[in-house]
């Protein structure tokens, strides 16, 4: 597999050797998803509460007699077909909403979708994104000139001026090659992969 080298200006000058295991795979919807839904789920923080029926505030008063009224059935305030009542299957802070997803599966699953982008050539490799000074017009400057508008850029370690510079643009991200994820991957158009980036992915994944 061949992917494209950019230039200062977007274009491509050459190209770069990249490994089949990695960017050449088939590619496989229902894994994908699995890896996507997965990850969302993990990351999914457990922080809502409902109170049940012996949580609500009521009385134990049986809110009336039990026959003779022409209505249901009712022993206490409480009870979820009430209003106000308790929940039946309240949400609890400590509820796990975990996906196991087996790390061969994963690193499957991301090949899986480089090979797709690499594929609708949304996927190129530049030397490098480094910044003179963390100026967020800087970096937009640069990426106007290469004809970028939504982009993940991959690099091997994250520098400070580019991630200062990219922080307040909403559809840049600048994160190291060893914290890619399948969301992010998926919801760019475009991935910039920086050549020592590019050989960390191919070690982690291939």
């Amino acid at each position: 597999m061949e992917l494209k080298l950019l230039n200062e200006q977007g274009q491509p000058s050459s190209t770069v050797a990249a490994a089949d295991t990695v960017f050449g795979r088939d590619f496989n919807e229902p894994l994908i998803h699995q890896v996507v839904v997965a990850y969302q789920a993990n990351a999914r923080s457990a922080n809502s509460k409902q109170k049940d029926r012996s949580e609500v505030r009521h009385s134990t008063k049986k809110p009336f007699r039990q026959k003779g009224t022409g209505r249901a059935r009712a022993g206490m305030t409480s009870s979820p077909l009430w209003r106000g009542g308790g929940k039946i299957f309240p949400n609890s802070p400590d509820q796990n909403y975990a996906h196991k997803v087996n790390r061969k599966m994963y690193r499957a699953g991301m090949c899986s979708i480089l090979s797709q982008l690499a594929r609708e050539d949304r996927v190129a490799v530049v030397e490098g994104m480094a910044l003179d000074a963390p100026k967020t017009k800087l970096l937009v400057d640069k990426l106007k000139v290469m004809g970028l508008e939504s982009v993940l850029v991959l690099t091997d370690g994250v520098d400070e001026n580019l991630w200062l510079a990219s922080r307040n643009l909403p559809n840049v991200l600048v994160v190291d090659a060893r914290n890619a994820d399948p969301v992010s991957l998926v919801h760019f158009d475009k991935v910039l992969i920086t050549k020592p980036a590019l050989a960390m992915v191919q070690e982690m994944l291939g």
